[in-house]
């Protein structure tokens, strides 16, 4: 599997409109993740790379393609919850409040870090000790999993530290010519990453460590536990859970995150574009310059689920115009905001400012 665009393979995008369709492609992924190939695949975060799991030889090819580093470990999809002690070893003493917070979340976008097995390769963990598990409420994925019937390794579909896409289109426009094959499952539901948590039992509360913000939020967690949020690695030390480098998520297009509109002035001859919130003059960004174009998240009062949803494919949108920077707007810390500003900061500590 090439990950050299001068030698590119026929990228082949299959829909799953019908159930027809649904079930051809799923045959098709299945068939091709067997024969230890990598396919992308919709869930219901963003889009994934995908690649047998217990297979070292097809997970090198996802870090090839995507330009990976091997310090950075990946996520392990089971086929179903059922699935998780294939993987990973459950204490008994970390049974109880485990099954308590998959029974809430799973299938869905939450991953649990635990010790791994010693069939998980240890390209898979980065050689860490522990491996990221999860089972997506993506019915195209789910059937794609079953069908193999063994987890799947799945990063996110684009290359290493870009933003990550939630369209089919947005994958081909990353990885097309690298890999054999897209699954077309419409737009992802949420459109951020998953959370990644670490939980400890302890009294009263077992502790939640939560490693990367995402869909489940802090606020949804803490009926389990104690909530507490882990640095993040600097420089080249070994993340302990997948997207958590603090270069990361970031567009080709240098993006600016001014904490207050006073903090922008913006330089003769550049032009510039606006990742706004609500798209209202009163938040002090939209009169600051003769912007190239504004994309708004959520229009009017302000909802930030819908302001994920539309997070990424904004932010593309905004990358694609070929400005000197994308200037983002400060959204609410707090539910899905605290997600959305992590990945704000680290785009923006990716990005070479102009």
């Amino acid at each position: 599997m090439p990950a050299d665009p001068e030698s590119p393979l026929s990228t082949s995008v299959l829909p799953t409109d019908t159930g027809l369709l649904m079930h051809q492609a799923v045959e098709a992924a299945a068939g091709l993740l067997r024969r230890g190939e990598v396919v992308a695949l919709p869930t219901e975060t963003v889009y994934g790379l995908a690649a047998d799991a217990f297979n070292a030889q097809a997970v090198a090819k996802v870090f090839a393609v995507k330009e990976r580093p091997s310090f950075d470990p990946l996520i392990v999809h089971l086929p179903t919850a059922k699935d998780l002690e294939s993987v990973a070893v459950v204490s008994d003493e970390l049974r109880p409040v485990l099954q308590k917070i998959t029974d809430a979340f799973w299938p869905g976008p939450l991953t649990v870090v635990l010790p791994k097995k010693d069939c998980v390769p240890d390209l898979v963990t980065a050689g860490l000790p522990n491996v990221a598990v999860r089972v997506s409420k993506n019915a195209v994925f789910r059937r794609v999993a079953q069908a193999l019937g063994r987890p799947l390794a799945a990063p996110s579909a684009n290359r290493f530290g870009r933003i990550s896409p939630t369209s089919a289109s947005a994958v081909n426009a990353e990885l097309g010519g690298r890999i054999p094959l897209i699954v077309d499952g419409g737009a992802c539901l949420c459109g951020l990453e998953s959370t990644i948590i670490k939980i400890e039992p302890a009294q009263p509360k077992a502790l939640i460590t939560i490693l990367r913000h995402g869909p489940i939020t802090a606020e949804e967690l803490k009926a389990f536990g104690r909530i507490e949020k882990k640095r993040q690695p600097r420089g080249d030390e070994a993340a302990e859970a997948p997207g958590q480098l603090p270069s990361h998520y970031a567009p080709s297009t240098p993006l600016l995150l001014p904490e207050r509109p006073e903090d922008f002035v913006p330089q003769h001859g550049k032009r510039y574009a606006l990742l706004s919130y609500r798209g209202d003059w009163q938040d002090g960004f939209v009169g600051l310059t003769d912007w190239a174009q504004i994309q708004i998240l959520s229009p009017g009062k302000g909802k930030l689920p819908e302001a994920a949803v539309r997070f990424f494919y904004t932010l593309r949108q905004l990358d694609e115009l070929g400005v000197d920077a994308i200037v983002a707007e400060p959204l609410p810390e707090h539910g899905m905001g605290v997600a959305m500003m992590d990945r704000l900061r680290r785009a923006s500590h990716g990005s070479l400012h102009p």
